[in-house]
């Protein structure tokens, strides 16, 4: 069993951190995760017109034919042939696999409404139950075009289901004319086509604003984790090489040795040799700096204690006006951790706002028992607001309650709760004993492959 061990790391480090955690997830996001402008292609609002002409002329052949109703069939017949040769000229003029810009969407979909209230004007207004048929433009738009087409096309649709309580010829019917519904009702039916509309196009929006954003936050954490990744695989690449590279030089050291025995001392080509000797010499401590980071991946490297986890987490931040701590304790015999880069970097990330937030102290602590391992990020700052903790780890959750900027808590802990939740482990966020904020990880000791030191 290892005791209390606490290390303040008071020396300072002279490499800033690559990634500044929660600030460089900011910067990544800006407000693209949002934007919808021109996210329909042209294809779907062709083949969606294509699958409105067959409905129609269906519903037409059936109420004409199999239902013996009489209604202006020609003047029908008209409207939904203009949807279809609109659907023949976008077709032929405008290339199908390109996204349209919101404007066009905007005139496609009002075109569609627009023959829509044709429709309905000419067999019963809004006492035709394919009335509701006006919610399918707004929530396209609502799903896939920016909030400004929403609400023209909402208003739009409003304003011509409104007209047809009034406006409108008579439903087929048997006999002709013989079925009137009482105004207060027509009313009613148009309120609640305002009312679907209205909700089901908020709906549509939110939810789909949700998925657009969640997908961005994983795109952005995949690419973090590749980020470190590649950084981990240069570290390889670089000890290779200074690998690789030791036995030529070591050949070059020989020769420039014996030109500098050979050649007469002082002359011009004894100067080139000894600078060869010289530079050689210089190359070689440099390749075994390299070689000595241990980048390469060997045993040694990448295995830790969680002691050494942690100081390597904080060590970037060092050096930035607040003391940070280091403390380990178990129960058991000491766990051997896996270096993992995802792991160093949700640490980091966590080290980094608690730095940013902190008034003077951050304490870093591991605890371990025979079945799990515990990390903890302690700072003595103002701490989580109680509204925030329940949506902390969501992408785009607000910042901490405080009087001072800093980093954010939005994208940067999803992407540092989705790292640590990759590694088999679990985040939790409360109030720390510091009076601050609380970051809790917490894994099984078999998930990071964690063994027991002999």
């Amino acid at each position: 069993m290892k005791g209390q061990n606490v290390k303040a790391l008071n020396a300072a480090v002279p490499n800033a951190p690559a990634l500044r955690g929660f600030g460089a997830a900011a910067a990544v996001t800006g407000e693209s995760p949002v934007a919808t402008l021109g996210s329909l292609r042209r294809q779907t609002l062709v083949t969606l017109r294509w699958g409105a002409v067959v409905g129609q002329a269906l519903a037409l052949i059936i109420v004409s034919q199999l239902l013996g109703f009489d209604y202006p069939l020609i003047a029908c017949g008209l409207a939904i042939l203009a949807s279809a040769a609109v659907n023949i000229a976008v077709t032929l003029t405008m290339p199908l696999d390109r996204r349209v810009s919101d404007f066009e969407a905007y005139m496609q979909l009002g075109f569609d409404l627009w023959q829509l209230a044709g429709l309905l004007w000419l067999t019963g207004g809004i006492t035709n139950p394919f009335a509701i048929l006006f919610l399918a433009p707004v929530v396209t738009a609502a799903t896939t075009l920016s909030r400004w087409v929403v609400v023209a096309l909402g208003t739009m649709a409003m304003t011509l289901s409104f007209s047809l309580v009034f406006l409108y010829q008579p439903l087929p019917w048997s006999p002709a004319g013989s079925f009137d519904l009482p105004m207060v009702f027509k009313l009613g039916i148009w309120m609640a086509i305002f009312v679907g509309s209205t909700f089901t196009s908020l709906y549509a929006w939110r939810t789909t604003k949700e998925s657009r954003k969640m997908a961005f936050a994983l795109a952005t954490t995949e690419a973090m984790l590749a980020h470190e990744q590649k950084l981990s695989a240069l570290g390889g690449l670089a000890a290779a090489a200074a690998h690789e590279l030791g036995t030529p030089l070591a050949t070059i050291q020989v020769v420039a040795k014996e030109m500098s025995r050979e050649v007469e001392a002082g002359s011009p080509l004894a100067e080139d040799a000894a600078l060869i000797l010289s530079q050689s010499l210089r190359c070689r401590e440099i390749l075994e700096q390299l070689s000595q980071r241990g980048d390469e991946g060997d045993m040694m490297h990448d295995a830790l204690s969680p002691e050494d986890l942690l100081e390597e987490a904080a060590e970037p931040f060092i050096g930035r006006g607040k003391d940070i701590s280091v403390s380990s304790e178990g129960h058991e015999v000491d766990p051997v951790l896996q270096r993992q880069p995802e792991l160093l970097y949700a640490l980091k990330n966590y080290v980094d706002n608690a730095v940013d937030f902190a008034k003077s102290r951050v304490e870093l602590s591991a605890e371990w028992n025979a079945d799990t391992l515990t990390i903890n990020v302690d700072d003595d700052g103002p701490g989580f607001e109680t509204a925030l903790l329940g949506r902390l780890g969501q992408p785009y959750a607000s910042t901490r309650g405080r009087t001072r900027t800093a980093g954010g808590l939005g994208l940067g802990v999803f992407i540092s709760g989705t790292l640590i939740e990759r590694t088999g482990g679990t985040v939790s966020y409360a109030r720390s004993p510091m009076g601050g904020a609380r970051v809790q990880a917490t894994w099984p000791r078999d998930r990071l492959s964690i063994t027991a030191n002999p």
